[in-house]
């Protein structure tokens, strides 16, 4: 540790404000599940797994552009603010104004060539405008993200938990009993999106104002764009590589196909979201003390993360995975066939879980490397896919995301454990003391009847797992996660080192 680096004590209260930031979002995540599950069955059930492949793969094209407006801002945005403290709200505004360009420019591309959303399909007014919808979902990542920086965590757990899922499901179960069920999906989308962005809006605005005395001025708009074309990179790989298998499969296989891989997908998705419970406070934690040359600090902070995510993580993936099939099936007897593709990406959610950690500070001390470690894991996916899909179909497409996500992981820890000088990975052994006895009730659970499975082996695999990771793996400052009150408590970053 370097000289300038204080002792354990302002570490344990920034551990202390991760554990908080992370407990805020996980609670959001719980929402969030509760929302997913009940979209997804009425999507399965009342609009076929052919109109849910159309509309998972019009989503995933308008996100990404989305994706690219952003400019890499919603990490970005708080690096811009620490250097920037006397002119946060300028710094806000800045980029908003930037990002709604560029959403702009996307949305137009997107509606002068409709085939990039709706491909083989007739195009109806509504699909043709179905872009506009890219610069609230802009607006909506950057407010958030500034209400980040002050550890309003509460306000993306309202928008991103409450307001979107719900308004969705709600919305999709309306429309399907009315004459616009052809767009029901679409229309439900749109809904949920605009509601999103005014419950993002408006607590940014409570928390920074109007913003006087700011002006736009070119030179500066450009100067933010450009320092952040490397984290834009990273943001578009990270992302592409969890969509990248829609689009691949997309071209092979029939919408049905796609439709079936989505609703797995968007389970499997769940143990990532356990990893961005964190994002919004981890991100300001980490520019703070990387701008201040804190590195061992940082990497303390990362190791932290790491073994609450997997530990999260890895009980969840049980509890989901080994009952695959009956969870499945809840959605319509032709997503039962889905089990496999299920299984497979929860280990690709598994393995993605480390590199996601470690490049929460690898876009703030290697943009360039960070970059291109993603751009070859995506490269690595996209020749796995095109060598597996034709053959396997959504089997191939999530066994080349999970080979990918490992070498990624693999490669990402060791780049920035080298760069910061101090260990980051957040494996412990203690992961696999718990997880093995959980397995093995799991092929006991899979003997039962499916509702069993769904109700109490769901519960008894998960509940396995977190008594004995409780037990065995959370000492001193991992408890700080789950404590109600953390005043006169003085912990330690950690006290377990990993290996």
């Amino acid at each position: 540790m370097s000289a300038a680096e204080p002792p354990a004590g302002p570490s344990a209260e920034e551990t202390a404000a991760l554990a908080r930031g992370g407990r805020t979002s996980f609670f959001g995540f719980v929402l969030r599940l509760a929302a997913r599950f009940p979209f997804l069955f009425i999507a399965g059930r009342l609009y076929g797994a052919e109109a849910l492949g159309r509309f998972a793969y019009a989503t995933m094209v308008v996100e990404l552009v989305a994706m690219f407006a952003t400019l890499g801002l919603k990490r970005g945005l708080a690096e811009d603010m620490a250097r920037r403290p006397d002119h946060q709200t300028h710094s806000l505004y800045d980029a908003m104004l930037v990002s709604f360009l560029a959403s702009l420019a996307g949305a137009a591309l997107l509606i002068i060539i409709p085939d990039l959303v709706f491909p083989g399909a007739q195009i109806t007014p509504l699909e043709r405008l179905f872009p506009l919808i890219i610069p609230a979902i802009v607006a909506s990542d950057i407010s958030l993200a500034a209400c980040a920086f002050r550890h309003d965590i509460g306000a993306t757990v309202r928008a991103r938990s409450l307001v979107e899922p719900w308004v969705l499901s709600i919305a999709a179960l309306t429309l399907a009993f009315t004459i616009l069920k052809p767009d029901g999906l679409i229309i439900a989308y749109l809904l949920s999106m605009v509601a999103a962005a005014a419950a993002s809006l408006m607590p940014a605005w409570r928390s920074y104002g109007a913003p006087h005395g700011w002006r736009p001025h070119p030179g500066q708009l450009a100067r933010l764009a450009k320092r952040n074309i490397a984290l834009a990179g990273a943001d578009i790989a990270e992302w592409g590589a969890r969509r990248l298998d829609i689009f691949i499969l997309g071209r092979f296989a029939p919408p049905e196909i796609v439709g079936i891989y989505y609703v797995a997908q968007q389970i499997a998705s769940l143990p990532q979201r356990l990893k961005s419970s964190f994002d919004p406070i981890l991100a300001p934690v980490l520019a703070t003390n990387l701008a201040q040359g804190l590195t061992t600090k940082a990497a303390q902070h990362i190791r932290q993360v790491g073994f609450w995510v997997s530990a999260a993580q890895l009980g969840v993936v049980l509890a989901l995975g080994m009952p695959g099939e009956a969870g499945m099936g809840l959605f319509g007897p032709i997503f039962a066939g889905g089990a496999i593709v299920l299984a497979l990406l929860l280990l690709a959610e598994l393995f993605a879980a480390q590199a996601a950690v470690a490049e929460a500070a690898l876009v703030y001390v290697a943009r360039g490397r960070n970059v291109s470690w993603s751009m070859a894991g995506i490269a690595i996916q996209i020749g796995l896919s095109l060598l597996l899909v034709p053959r396997y179909g959504g089997e191939g497409a999530a066994a080349a995301l999970a080979a990918s996500a490992l070498i990624l992981s693999v490669a990402k820890s060791r780049l920035l454990a080298r760069l910061l000088g101090a260990p980051v990975a957040g494996w412990r052994w203690s992961l696999l003391i718990a997880a093995i006895p959980a397995f093995g009730l799991g092929l006991i659970v899979l003997r039962t009847p499916e509702p069993i499975q769904l109700t109490i082996g769901n519960f008894a695999i998960l509940g396995t797992f977190a008594g004995l990771i409780w037990r065995f793996g959370f000492k001193g400052a991992d408890r700080l996660l789950f404590a109600r009150s953390l005043r006169g408590k003085s912990y330690p970053p950690e006290t377990a080192p990993s290996p």
